[in-house]
């Protein structure tokens, strides 16, 4: 894995890992990261990829891994909402223009979902190839605005770098209930009692958002669910949503199929769509991961298809 930097606003850099497989590339994945996470732990997940001949990249949003600074503390964002996806697509940018022949595709994962869903209506025009959107949601305008009216109000007495134990409740709060006899907080994750182990022991996962990330993500959503910006989006763009039907942030399936049906009602013409039985949220990082790995290769195949041999 390869590491590097590019410099952003206030006077700030951005972390990136660079993942190259054997040989010329056939396509670039960038993977774009959830909340309270960072680029390096899909480490797994990029080799997967890199194996099949697939170039991997991936940034650290503002406040998180290696992008945290001075500037901008672990969990805080400067800018706004907007202002993260640029990052995004900064890095889109340079890796395109170092490999400009190549499909592309983005791959994003919870938060980073809800990004990759602004970024497509945001740069219709960026040359993607394909797009995986992975543990998504979909949630009431009413209850968006909600918790953006708490996040202010929060954010008033505490100060928007700071976070708010109620802010945190109301947004992950509920995500253990459906789960009898949890073993730990965040068993929401996966199945997996190990990877659920390993986010809980590195400290670089799972910190509380600071108020003034969570309301920005709140705007992100809203955003997001605005037809007029879904009619935005390219429509002939494929684009493969996975999630496990256990998943709370996508309300078990349910969010996942409104964002669907709110994509295919906007006139995207190359969806699918898998729900993974008894898969929580990080199906990467699930006990059959393999089966995910291997759905999401064989969307990959066909946007970018392995070169045929020339040997004799």
């Amino acid at each position: 894995m390869k590491e590097f930097y590019f410099p952003v606003r206030s006077n700030t850099k951005i972390h990136c890992c660079q993942w190259l497989p054997e040989g010329k590339p056939r396509g670039v994945i960038q993977i774009v990261h959830g909340i309270a996470e960072y680029a390096a732990r899909y480490d797994s997940l990029a080799k997967a990829f890199t194996e099949r001949g697939f170039l991997v990249v991936a940034e650290d949003h503002m406040g998180h891994g290696g992008s945290i600074s001075e500037q901008i503390p672990q969990g805080c964002i400067a800018g706004g909402w907007m202002a993260a996806i640029s990052d995004t697509y900064r890095l889109m940018q340079m890796t395109k223009e170092e490999y400009p022949d190549l499909p592309y595709v983005i791959y994003g994962h919870s938060m980073g979902s809800f990004m990759t869903r602004t970024l497509l209506y945001t740069y219709p025009d960026a040359g993607l190839s394909g797009a995986v959107i992975s543990g998504t949601g979909w949630m009431p305008k009413a209850v968006l605005e909600a918790g953006r009216a708490v996040c202010a109000a929060e954010g008033r007495r505490l100060g928007k770098n700071s976070s708010s134990p109620l802010v945190t409740k109301l947004s992950f709060g509920s995500y253990n209930k459906a789960f009898e006899n949890p073993r730990t907080s965040v068993d929401w994750l996966s199945r997996s009692d190990a990877e659920v182990d390993k986010y809980i022991a590195d400290p670089l996962l799972g910190f509380d958002a600071s108020i003034g990330l969570t309301r920005e993500m709140l705007g992100g959503m809203l955003m997001n669910e605005n037809k007029r910006n879904l009619d935005k989006m390219p429509k002939e763009l494929p684009v493969f949503f996975v999630s496990g039907d256990m998943d709370p942030v996508g309300g078990n399936g349910k969010g996942v199929r409104q964002t669907f049906e709110a994509f295919q009602a906007a006139g995207m013409r190359n969806l699918q769509l898998k729900l993974y039985p008894g898969g929580r949220h990080e199906m990467h990082n699930e006990i059959n991961r393999d089966e995910l790995i291997r759905d999401v290769l064989d969307f990959l195949e066909k946007l970018a298809p392995q070169p045929e041999s020339t040997g004799r």
